[in-house]
């Protein structure tokens, strides 16, 4: 399964977003081909910016001189980050306004990797001996994916004194012998509580699609 960071080899089944709210997040489609024309990546700058002001549009703010450009910056740089070539996640950015710092929220599909309970404990981290009290963890229940597991604790950084809020949700779908996981983390604390309901409402939202 997919990092950030990493790739892999491709797997079929893959995620379905068709029911998500894309008017509640920035979606950023796997760099792969796979799930979208590999040339809606020919040019990241000319789509951030094309996102840029259509987020200021939709908010009916004054971008000022610098507003889209700003934005556009940031977006190329989550894609970048976030989605590098070869990634094959999705990922969702939250943003209450097109000038704050987007909340990344990432999405992985891989095969099952083990026996159901323990490795959706792994996925979501449910046991994290770093986490600086024991995480919260809850059973969810998706009328696309079943019976999952979701996890939300506090980590401490290394080269940061500021604690990361971790959100994390897993699945075993057995019918196409896959595991699915979705996760972020942030120190904005503020910001991952205010997109609780819709980091919900996403992961229940998300389905798995096999050709």
């Amino acid at each position: 399964m997919t990092t950030p960071s990493g790739t892999r080899e491709y797997f079929w089944p893959i995620i379905d977003i068709d029911d998500v709210d894309d008017d509640a997040w920035v979606l950023i489609p796997p760099r792969t081909g796979r799930t979208a024309p590999a040339e809606a990546w020919g040019d990241i700058r000319a789509w951030a910016r094309e996102v840029a002001e259509d987020l200021w549009a939709d908010s009916d703010l004054d971008p000022g001189p610098h507003g889209v450009e700003f934005v556009a910056g940031t977006l190329e740089r989550c894609a970048e980050t976030f989605a590098p070539p070869g990634s094959d996640n999705w990922v969702f950015l939250h943003l209450d306004h097109p000038a704050e710092t987007p909340l990344p929220v990432i999405a992985a599909i891989g095969p099952a990797s083990g026996p159901r309970e323990e490795t959706l404990r792994a996925l979501t981290e449910a046991d994290d001996a770093t986490a600086v009290e024991p995480p919260v963890v809850k059973p969810i229940r998706s009328e696309k994916l079943g019976k999952g597991l979701t996890t939300f604790r506090y980590v401490p950084q290394e080269d940061s004194p500021h604690l990361l809020a971790c959100v994390r949700y897993a699945w075993q779908v057995e019918e196409h012998g896959a595991d699915v996981v979705i996760w972020t983390a942030s120190e904005d604390i503020a910001h991952v509580m205010r997109a609780a309901e819709k980091l919900e409402e996403l992961a229940r939202t998300l389905g798995v699609w096999a050709p």
